[in-house]
């Protein structure tokens, strides 16, 4: 076995997937270990080109007209040394009528001092859709500072959801910045969750902008610190057009000497349109947490399940 696919494999072993997805042929792939492509199988339709660069990789994926991918393409980005930077430019343009889901799996599991730079720009193009579930993995020392960016860009009709995941090892430090412009009947969800403890500093920022008519939006954070964690989460929802709809989502729950602030900003620009917010940040509620305490539950042991309930 190569080195590259050795490598490939390791970062395989990081993840909840099954090691086939690098050999089996109806799934695509393109695994990236700091700035080098380690492997890649692509289906009709797809097209992806990388370039390697000194510090990372660019990345521009196409999806072409009338295409539907049927399976997740897994997408991985990972180092595996202690420290490092890893600097990855996305482009992605997912052509009229075209139909695709993207795992994307951010594996640091040994990091000390690693740096991960997203700077991602997407097009979702008319009737098209695109979901991009990008799940973290990182280890317990807390030496990871992410810092992810994307400017989406919906056109007619187009469906965009993504979902950010990071529920085991520590944070670190993360930094989420994503907006969204969303075009006639378009629908627009950005989701987050993400679990503080230690000193973990959780900073998320995401903008939609409901731009055509009819078009809808949902922006939800669901975040839980523990120890001296700490969130700032800014969710912003502008609505300029006839008919279109959003809403901005937010809890958090709070415990030992963590901290937590929430701004959800709502702008209204037209008086057909209409968003709504709702934002709650407190610790475990005393009445969940005494009735799974009644049934047998320590008290550290319901406050896990009720974090878990949040970020599932």
């Amino acid at each position: 076995m190569g080195n590259d696919q050795k490598l490939a494999r390791d970062l395989v072993k990081t993840t909840e997937v099954e090691e086939n997805i690098l050999t089996n042929k109806e799934i695509a792939h393109l695994f990236i270990h700091h700035n080098k492509v380690l492997t890649s199988h692509l289906l009709p339709g797809l097209d992806v080109k990388t370039e390697e660069r000194k510090d990372g990789v660019k990345v521009d994926i196409v999806l072409k007209e009338n295409t539907v991918i049927k399976r997740p393409v897994h997408l991985c980005f990972g180092m595996l040394p202690k420290e490092g930077v890893q600097r990855i430019i996305l482009r992605a343009d997912i052509k009229r009528n075209s139909k695709i889901s993207v795992l994307a799996h951010c594996a640091f599991p040994n990091a000390v001092n690693v740096k991960h730079i997203m700077d991602g720009k997407i097009k979702v193009r008319e009737e098209a859709e695109y979901s991009y579930f990008e799940r973290h993995i990182h280890g317990k020392e807390g030496g990871v500072k992410v810092y992810p960016k994307a400017l989406i860009e919906l056109g007619r009709g187009a469906k965009f959801k993504t979902e950010f995941e990071l529920l085991k090892g520590r944070v670190g430090l993360i930094d989420i910045d994503y907006q969204t412009t969303c075009g006639e009947k378009s629908v627009m969800e950005m989701n987050a969750r993400i679990n503080g403890t230690g000193d973990d500093v959780i900073k998320i920022k995401e903008s939609g902008f409901l731009q055509g008519e009819y078009s809808r939006g949902v922006l939800t954070s669901r975040v839980a610190l523990r120890d001296r964690a700490r969130a700032e989460i800014y969710n912003k929802m502008t609505a300029t057009a006839a008919y279109a709809r959003g809403h901005v989502d937010c809890k958090e729950i709070v415990q030992d000497k963590g901290f937590a602030s929430a701004i959800p900003v709502v702008e209204v620009k037209h008086p057909k349109a209409h968003v709504t917010h709702e934002a709650a940040i407190g610790s475990v509620d005393t009445k969940q947490l005494q009735t799974l305490m009644s049934r047998g539950l320590s008290e550290d042991e319901a406050v896990e399940l009720i974090i878990q309930g949040l970020l599932s």
